[in-house]
């Protein structure tokens, strides 16, 4: 059916992922994939056909044109609003990943449903998954329909031929798309994305990019190195679009995040991160998840409810409080957790090592009254209430983030849940990384870098696992050595500044020692970087208000 049939309401299209493509989307990607009248052109998902109606539109085509549409009205809709115009085309009422019949293209072309994982279930999601597979690209249960889309897209193009879509700008950041990176990477021997300032679907909150993926290779050769970067404001900008930039995106299905930035702020950003002055947090130590309770309001405790149940020492951890507001500094120290506790904080873990003293076992079987061990985490494990054990990290690495993720000493040696990660420094790197990893990690460099590395989440919030903090770019020991002294001096009055709320101001007291001192970036590399780190976070926080905190 086509728009404003009253049969088919909005609720019912974004059910199944339909979107309907501005004409000057469609017009675009018609140009740019198909070059010769002869070319044989499939659009899948095909909706209201507008991409067929571009490439008949322009007249002569004498190519097969073929569209594919799961929803049987819209396909008659559409065949029927073609043959209306003197467009001979094709249109199958069917599911895209039910048949393998559809032949091979020259193009394809088309936007692809986007239906997210909650809803993207049962069998549709099992032939999806299964199309995706048959080139080898293993989905996980996170991913949205798109992503399997887009690989089997591909599939139906003759070697040589063109793969011209509509994609969620998820494909930049979203840890499920890896391998759609990568097989993209090296299916073609050109990839290109044109990425927009502004949203291109009225009503649709959903960011996208279009993707211009040339030469498909089917005979296992060398695939793209690089992409070539587009942007536009809009999608009327797409009529004006003549420059583009190169870019080589990181390898192994990577986050391509950081083609968001300037062409500037990205010039600047390679030059720093691929010298020897920056290395990956990986290098420092292994940063890991948390300890994970299953009932918080069971097993953390306030030193006043610790005294009050009357437990012995062995029945508790220290304990760094649960959530991260109090790891905004850059040292947690005994003194810091003695006040929290003063101040009713839980900075302690129930875990008894050994046996449990008698208040523990009261205290245990208090647990079993309120049905505590019938919580997932709690029933199984054996027994229910001695929580799998974590040393104590060296550092802290917050992970859910207004602003930016921050590095902490763990001077106080508590333990941590999965409110925040651990990381655990390497034998030779742990003195350097205490005293000063956490100041010198207050950089304009690792600031735009957990933009690209981590993901936005509910409410604007910058979420990074620990994979991807594997890869967040800081300072390498070098140059956090050679400049210690200088990151000794500075330290004070960044710390000041934090306990302000100022991290700006506490950024740039860095940056001059570590980046600008030492000659690694330029003061106009470090505008630049500081200019796509604001927009990066705008941007952020933009898509988190407009997603309702979603």
């Amino acid at each position: 059916m086509l728009p404003g049939d009253p049969k088919d309401d909005a609720a019912l299209r974004k059910a199944r992922g339909a979107f309907f493509t501005p004409a000057p989307v469609a017009r675009f990607l018609a140009d740019w994939a198909v070059r010769d009248p002869a070319h044989a052109v499939l659009e899948p998902s095909c909706g209201e056909a507008v991409f067929l109606h571009e490439i008949g539109r322009r007249g002569g085509h004498v190519g097969p044109l073929v569209g594919v549409e799961i929803h049987a009205d819209s396909a008659a809709a559409s065949e029927r609003s073609l043959r209306e115009v003197g467009i001979d085309a094709t249109i199958y009422a069917r599911d895209f990943f039910s048949h393998n019949e559809f032949g091979a293209y020259d193009a394809v072309v088309g936007n692809p449903p986007y239906v997210r994982y909650q809803d993207f279930a049962g069998e549709s999601r099992a032939r999806a998954r299964e199309a995706a597979l048959r080139a080898g690209v293993t989905l996980s249960n996170l991913a949205s329909s798109w992503a399997a889309f887009t690989v089997h897209s591909a599939l139906h193009l003759k070697p040589g031929g063109r793969l011209g879509l509509v994609l969620p700008a998820e494909l930049l950041s979203v840890n499920y798309a890896a391998g759609v990176r990568q097989f993209l990477m090296d299916h073609f021997t050109s990839v290109g994305l044109v990425l927009f300032d502004e949203r291109v679907f009225p009503g649709v909150l959903e960011e996208v990019v279009l993707l211009l993926a040339d030469g498909y290779r089917t005979d296992g050769g060398a695939g793209a190195t690089h992409m070539e970067l587009s942007q536009v404001r809009d999608a009327e900008g797409l009529a004006r679009l003549t420059a583009s930039r190169r870019w080589t995106p990181p390898g192994n299905g990577a986050k391509w995040s950081a083609g968001l930035l300037s062409s500037a702020g990205l010039s600047a950003f390679d030059a720093a991160v691929r010298s020897d002055a920056f290395t990956v947090l990986e290098t420092w130590g292994d940063t890991t998840l948390g300890m994970v309770t299953g009932s918080n309001r069971f097993f953390t405790l306030s030193p006043a409810k610790v005294e009050a149940l009357g437990l012995a020492p062995s029945d508790v951890l220290t304990l760094s409080p649960p959530g991260s507001r109090h790891l905004r500094g850059l040292g947690l120290t005994a003194a810091t957790l003695r006040a929290l506790g003063d101040a009713g904080q839980a900075t302690s873990l129930f875990r008894p090592a050994h046996e449990p003293s008698p208040a523990a076992w009261h205290y245990i079987q208090s647990g079993e009254d309120l049905d505590v061990h019938h919580a997932y985490k709690c029933r199984v494990r054996t027994p229910w209430w001695r929580v799998p054990y974590l040393r104590p990290a060296d550092l802290f690495l917050t992970y859910m983030n207004a602003d930016t993720p921050r590095l902490t000493s763990n001077r106080a040696r508590a333990h941590h849940l999965n409110s925040v990660h651990g990381v655990y420094l390497r034998d030779g790197l742990r003195t350097d990384g205490m005293n000063l990893l956490p100041v010198a990690a207050l950089n304009s460099v690792t600031l735009l870098g957990a933009e690209t590395v981590g993901r936005a989440y509910g409410g604007g919030m910058l979420k990074i696992e620990p994979r991807e903090a594997d890869v967040l770019p800081v300072p390498a020991p070098d140059l956090v050595r050679r400049n210690a002294d200088g990151l000794r001096q500075v330290r004070p009055a960044v710390a000041a500044r934090l306990r302000e709320g100022r991290l700006l101001a506490a950024v740039e007291l860095v940056d001059e020692v570590l980046l600008l001192e030492t000659s690694t970036l330029t003061e106009r590399q470090l505008r630049a970087l500081r200019r796509d780190h604001s927009a990066l976070t705008a941007r952020r926080i933009a898509r988190g208000k407009a997603n309702g905190g979603r």
